[in-house]
């Protein structure tokens, strides 16, 4: 059986970007992840310890979205690192994060970047 959780329309308003206005005036953005797990025991234990917080996964993301890059690659790349050093039992997975109406020329809503593993 495949299983995962996913946390959809997460929002934050963070300071990354390339230039310095960007990351001193911040942004909006919006986060979706996408975990794959086994949740078996979870469904025939109802025990939250068999299971992924979603709680804490919304934690950790916050954890990285809090602390100014200029790169989204390197924030997807962190939350991805974080979330992985503290659910072993994650077995791949999704992030996509994006940037609400760019500071680029042109009619943008939005700029993203996704990982999968």
């Amino acid at each position: 059986m495949e299983s995962y959780i996913e946390l959809e329309k997460i929002h934050f308003y963070a300071y990354h970007g390339v230039s310095e206005e960007e990351r001193k005036v911040g942004n909006n953005y919006e986060v979706y992840i996408k975990v794959y797990t086994d949740i078996t025991q979870a469904i025939a234990t109802d025990n939250l310890l068999t299971t992924i917080d979603y709680g804490q996964l919304y934690e950790w993301i916050k954890e990285e979205m809090m602390q100014p890059s200029k790169l989204l690659e390197h924030v997807v790349g962190r939350i991805k690192k974080n979330i992985l050093k503290n659910c072993p039992n994650i077995t791949g997975g999704t992030i996509k994060i994006s940037k609400i109406k760019p500071p680029i020329p042109g009619d943008i809503e939005r700029a993203s970047v996704t990982i999968s593993w």
